[in-house]
């Protein structure tokens, strides 16, 4: 079973830069989006429909603006929609699928960059989502937590640790955090199977980052200790070019 992860900045800016060629190409069982940036009626959603996806749709109050989807081939057991708090589920920040043996959640992170009102709200947020996440795996042991956690957890990760040590996204608070998550029951499943620098999944769009490979690892499959024997495979697609993100892709045995 395959599983893609994909922060699409603006699903219909993505559809116009030949996302759905790809996404039929790729043909994963499941994918989370974020950034969707779009209600579902803004979209034409046959063309999912007609690959064989059903869409359950996420969106935040305010137009334009972040938003969470999962498409799947196979039928859920149930939605969640949100975290049951609506200072984030107003900003469509993340759904759930539950299927027979696993759960799947497409997450939204918060960005901090825009200054610290911002930041001290993701703040909140991690210390929120971590509580929530501790619940969630005692009813749903068999997780994947995907998405982009808008957070570089290693030196590894970025492309210059030393300049970004001051970076939102990349500061001591928020990488502690990301140890705090790993230690409490996360696996990063991406380096489960690779452990080489210059592996990204965002790049600016200043300075041809993208041509250069100056990117920021902000994206993830994270997964339960349960998952652990079922993960095959791990893996980011940069040659994607929908979004100043790529898609990542993992591949568990069903």
């Amino acid at each position: 079973m395959k599983i893609v992860s994909y922060n699409v900045n603006g699903i219909r800016a993505a559809l116009n830069k030949g996302f759905a060629d790809w996404l039929k190409q790729t043909d994963p069982d499941i994918i989370g989006l974020q950034e969707v940036k779009a209600l579902e009626n803004q979209i034409d959603t046959s063309i999912f429909e007609d690959m064989g996806y059903q869409i359950f749709w996420f969106p935040a109050v305010k137009k334009g603006y972040s938003g969470v989807a999962i498409l799947s081939k196979v039928k859920p057991k149930n939605i969640a929609y949100g975290m049951g708090l609506s200072v984030y589920d107003d900003e469509g920040r993340m759904i759930r699928a539950d299927y027979e043996d696993f759960s799947f959640v497409s997450a939204y992170f918060p960005s901090g960059t825009t200054g610290d009102v911002r930041q001290d709200f993701k703040y909140q947020f991690l210390d929120d989502v971590y509580g929530y996440s501790q619940d969630l795996i005692k009813e749903h042991p068999n997780l994947i937590l995907s998405g982009d956690y808008n957070i570089c957890h290693k030196p590894i990760d970025i492309h210059n640790p030393v300049s970004n040590k001051n970076s939102s996204g990349f500061l001591p608070e928020e990488r502690a955090w990301m140890d705090k998550f790993t230690n409490s029951g996360f696996d990063d499943s991406f380096r489960m199977f690779n452990q080489d620098p210059h592996h990204y999944t965002w790049w600016s769009y200043r300075a041809g980052s993208r041509g250069k490979n100056l990117g920021w690892r902000i994206d993830y499959h994270m997964t339960t200790a349960t998952m652990k024997d079922r993960i095959k495979n791990s893996m980011i697609l940069p040659d994607a070019q929908h979004s100043d993100h790529c898609p990542i892709l993992i591949e568990i045995d069903k």
